[in-house]
């Protein structure tokens, strides 16, 4: 990732610096938790995505900047969110925001970070943006829904799992994308393009996540091994398992699922492992993965479609 942020190094150190002067607020709470989540740090591979964006289409300026801003407030306002109905206690290594804070705060910073990416969006004074990000961001939030609603469901589909991780996950990756196209003045056939690169690559992206699940080490990924066990979310190893597995392999996985439990999580990993789903579920994300890259065969040959296709590499090829 060094090497890919080298890249645009100085429009990176941009998008950072606007993020602090964004979290500004005469409510002291609202800057401490904001500070406290955006400086955990994580990859920023979302804003990192519009920066490369525009600079494989042309060149990266200063909408593209206040864009990668706004596609990481987004994001971090979901990770809010996403962690007070996931009742998380631990991301990137250290407490959740809702476990340092409590729930009601961190659901209202949430929406001060999606308030604030729309007052930003209103400065970029482009139309079609500003649709696109709203249609996004109501996308999202019908996909948390969906997992909501979905929880504990042991007869989920691999269908409806890709319509939740499409929703919830990728559309942000695909909105970034599109958009680095929309401001660098590109065709619909090119921005379409862009969106489609960072739809599969965003679908690859949370396939990997849902494998380290069952085999990641949790110091390295900074989450417990097993969390979305205990939320009763359906993930494709677990609905490959189900459909795979022998009849106990099948029982102990619905059971888990059923009563949103992790108390047999060993035993759920070795059929998880046995059943060859964790193989499975790396076979689908190469082949979005694939499909990213083609998406890219566009775009004239640069440091930056380099720095894009390592970063579609990075999304199969990773341990957190």
């Amino acid at each position: 990732m060094h090497n890919i942020r080298a890249t645009v190094a100085s429009e990176f150190e941009q998008v950072n610096e606007l993020i602090v002067d964004q979290l500004h607020s005469d409510v002291d709470m609202v800057e401490n938790i904001g500070h406290y989540i955006v400086d955990a740090g994580g990859k920023r591979l979302r804003p990192l995505l519009v920066l490369l964006s525009a600079a494989a289409l042309g060149k990266c300026g200063p909408t593209h900047i206040k864009f990668a801003a706004v596609i990481e407030f987004i994001h971090t306002a979901t990770l809010l969110h996403d962690d007070v109905v996931d009742i998380s206690s631990l991301r990137r290594g250290r407490p959740t925001a809702n476990a340092e804070f409590g729930n009601a705060p961190s659901v209202l910073v949430g929406d001060f970070l999606y308030t604030r990416a729309f007052q930003l969006m209103v400065q970029l004074a482009d139309m079609d943006i500003l649709r696109h990000m709203a249609d996004t961001t109501n996308t999202i939030a019908e996909g948390e829904v969906l997992q909501l609603v979905r929880a504990g469901n042991a007869e989920t589909t691999e269908q409806e799992y890709l319509d939740v991780i499409t929703r919830k996950t990728a559309i942000l990756f695909a909105a970034g994308c599109r958009g680095a196209a929309v401001l660098s003045g590109c065709d619909e056939a090119r921005s379409q393009a862009m969106h489609d690169f960072g739809l599969n690559l965003g679908i690859a992206f949370q396939m990997i996540d849902d494998v380290l699940d069952y085999e990641g080490d949790p110091a390295t990924m900074g989450k417990n091994v097993g969390d979305d066990l205990t939320e009763g979310k359906p993930t494709l190893p677990l609905i490959y398992t189900l459909a795979n597995g022998t009849a106990d392999e099948q029982a102990l996985v619905r059971k888990a699922i059923v009563e949103k439990t992790a108390e047999d999580i060993d035993q759920v990993l070795a059929a998880v492992q046995r059943s060859g789903a964790l193989a499975y579920t790396r076979a689908q994300a190469q082949h979005y993965h694939d499909l990213a890259l083609a998406n890219l065969e566009g775009l004239d040959a640069s440091p930056a479609r380099s720095a894009l296709e390592a970063v579609t590499a990075l999304s199969i090829d990773r341990d957190h």
